[in-house]
C-alpha cells in the first residue's frame, strides 16, 4: 500500500521523474546509508595502527568491530518499529545526531574501553537510521518503477559503503587512524541539516501501543546472539559458556514469540514472517553480506599480514568492487523491471560464487591482472543484485509496517553476516598448526574461501527457487485446459 501523499510531486505520466526536493531527500538518505556501511568495513584497515598507538591486544581490537555489530544487529528490529510508532522523520534525525556525536568522540578518546563504547553507540544509532531511512523511501515512492528506481539508487549507496570501506580506511589510516572516526562527522552533520529540511513530516501510527516487554526480550535475544557468535571462536563453540549462551538466546526468543502472540500491539506482527518474499530476501542478504565479509576478512589477513601489502595497496586492489557497485546504479532498477528480483539475485550471487572459487588459485606471488582482478570483478557483480534484494523485501508490505520489514531485512544482514563470519573464523582457526609461512597460511585460508563460495551458492539457489516455482505454476495453469479435454 502507498500513502495518499506518496510521490505527490512526481509526474502523473512518468512516476520516475521527480522534483528537486524529492531527489535531495533521496540523496540525503543515501549518504547516511553509505556512512553506515562505510563504518562497518573502514575500521578493519586501521586496527593495527590503533593497537600500536593505544597498546591494545588483538582480542580488544576485535571489539572495535564487534561492538559496532553488537549495537547495530541487536536493535534493528526495535529501530524499525520505533520509526513506525513515533514518526520516521523524528527517529531518523535523533539517531543521525547521535551517530555524529559518537563519531566525534571516537576520534578524540585515547582509551580502548571508551573507543569500544563509541563504536557500540554508533552501532545503536545505525540500528535506527538504516531501517528508518529505508521506510522513508518506501512510503514516499509508489510501489513499481518509481520505488524500484529509488531503492536501486539507495541500496547501491549502501553496498558502496561496505565495498569501498577498505579504500577509505586505507586512505584515512595513511593520514592517521583517528581520521577513520572523524571522517563521518562533517558528512553526518551536513546530512542532518539536509534531512531536517527535506524529509517530510509524518504522523506516528494511528494505532499501536508500546510493546516494552517484547522490545526487552527481542533486544536482549539479539544482543546475546550477536555477542555469543562473535565470542564463540575464542571461547570455543562447544564450551559451556557458548552452549549456555545459545540456550539462553533460545529461551529469550521463545518468550518473545509467546509475548507477541498475546500482546495487543506487538513489536513484530509475526504474520509478516509468512511473507515469503521477505524471508527469501532476508536469506539472500545473509548470503551476500556473509560471504563477502568472510572473503574480505581472509584477503585482508593474507595480503597484509602474510604478503606484507600496505593498507593503501590492498584498498586500491579491491577498488573495482566499489566502482562496479557505483556503476550499477545506472541500470539495476531497469534490470529488476525487466526480469524481476529473483533471477537478478540468483544470477549475480552465482557469479559471485565463481569469483570466490577463482581465489582458490591464489599463490604466494599472485598476479593482479591475471589472477586477482578477474576474481574481484566477478565478486563485485554479486553486489549488483543488492538493490533487487531490498526491492523484493519491501514489495507488498503496508506502509505502517515498512519500518518493520526494513528492520527484519537489516537484522538478517547484520546478525547473519556475523554468524557466517564467525563460522569462517572457526574454520580457519581449526586449520592453524602454528606455521606462518605464506604457503602454510594459504592452506589455512582456502577452506574459508570454499565456505564463502558455498554460502553464496546456497543464496543463489534460494533466490532462483522462487523463479522456478513460478515457472512450474505457469506451466500447470497452461496445461489445465488440455487436462480437461483429455478428461
Amino acid at each position: 500500500m502507498t500513502s495518499p501523499a506518496t510521490l505527490a510531486a512526481a509526474s502523473a505520466t512518468d512516476p520516475t521523474k521527480w522534483t528537486t526536493r524529492l531527489w535531495g531527500m533521496l540523496i540525503t538518505l543515501c549518504i547516511v546509508l553509505f556512512l553506515d556501511g562505510l563504518d562497518v568495513s573502514m575500521i578493519g584497515v586501521a586496527l593495527p595502527s590503533i593497537g600500536n598507538e593505544l597498546d591494545l591486544s588483538t582480542s580488544t581490537l576485535q571489539w572495535l568491530v564487534s561492538g559496532y555489530i553488537l549495537g547495530y544487529g541487536g536493535l534493528l528490529l526495535l529501530g524499525g518499529r520505533t520509526a513506525d510508532l513515533f514518526g520516521r522523520r523524528k527517529v531518523f534525525l535523533i539517531a543521525l545526531g547521535v551517530f555524529a556525536l559518537a563519531s566525534l568522540a571516537g576520534g578524540l578518546v585515547s582509551s580502548g574501553p571508551l573507543l569500544i563504547l563509541t563504536r557500540f553507540i554508533k552501532g545503536l544509532a545505525a540500528a535506527f537510521t538504516a531501517p528508518t531511512g529505508l521506510s522513508i523511501i518506501t512510503t514516499n515512492f509508489a510501489e513499481g518503477p518509481a520505488r524500484n528506481k529509488a531503492l536501486s539508487i539507495y541500496t547501491v549507496f549502501g553496498a558502496g559503503g561496505y565495498s569501498s570501506g577498505l579504500l577509505f580506511g586505507g586512505l584515512m589510516t595513511g593520514v592517521g587512524w583517528r581520521w577513520t572516526f572523524l571522517l563521518p562527522v562533517p558528512i553526518a552533520l551536513a546530512a542532518l541539516a539536509s534531512a531536517w529540511v527535506l524529509v517530510p513530516k509524518d504522523k506516528p501510527a494511528e494505532e499501536g501501543g508500546h510493546d516494552l516487554f517484547g522490545a526487552l526480550l527481542s533486544t536482549s535475544a539479539m544482543l546475546l546472539l550477536v555477542y555469543t557468535v562473535v565470542t564463540a571462536p575464542e571461547a570455543g563453540w562447544a564450551s559451556v559458556r557458548t552452549l549456555g549462551s545459545f540456550a539462553a538466546v533460545l529461551v529469550l526468543f521463545v518468550g518473545f514469540v509467546a509475548v507477541e502472540k498475546r500482546v495487543k500491539h506487538p513489536l513484530v506482527r509475526l504474520g509478516i514472517l509468512r511473507k515469503v518474499s521477505l524471508v527469501r530476501a532476508s536469506l539472500a542478504i545473509v548470503a551476500v553480506a556473509g560471504s563477502y565479509f568472510s572473503w574480505q576478512f581472509i584477503v585482508t589477513l593474507y595480503m597484509q599480514d602474510t604478503l606484507g601489502w600496505s593498507p593503501l595497496k590492498l584498498s586500491l586492489a579491491l577498488l573495482p568492487v566499489g566502482l562496479m557497485v557505483a556503476l550499477s546504479a545506472v541500470f539495476s532498477d531497469k534490470l529488476v523491471d525487466r526480469f524481476g528480483t529473483g533471477p537478478i539475485i540468483g544470477v549475480t550471487m552465482a557469479v559471485m560464487a565463481v569469483g570466490y572459487l577463482l581465489f582458490l588459485r591464489l599463490d604466494t606471488a599472485p598476479s593482479y591482472w591475471t589472477m586477482l582482478l578477474p576474481a574481484i570483478m566477478l565478486i563485485g557483480i554479486g553486489w549488483v543484485g543488492f538493490p533487487a534484494i531490498n526491492i523484493q523485501a519491501t514489495n507488498g508490505i503496508d506502509d505502517d509496517e515498512q519500518g518493520l520489514a526494513a528492520g527484519v531485512l537489516q537484522t538478517s544482514m547484520q546478525v547473519g553476516a556475523a554468524i557466517v563470519l564467525a563460522v569462517t573464523t572457526a574454520i580457519i582457526a581449526s586449520g592453524t598448526h602454528g606455521e606462518t609461512s605464506p604457503t602454510a597460511m594459504l592452506d589455512t585460508y582456502r577452506p574459508g574461501l570454499i565456505f564463502a563460495a558455498v554460502v553464496s551458492i546456497v543464496g543463489a539457489l534460494v533466490a532462483l527457487s522462487a523463479f522456478l516455482v513460478k515457472r512450474e505454476r505457469r506451466a500447470a495453469v497452461a496445461a489445465e485446459p488440455e487436462l480437461e479435454l483429455v478428461g
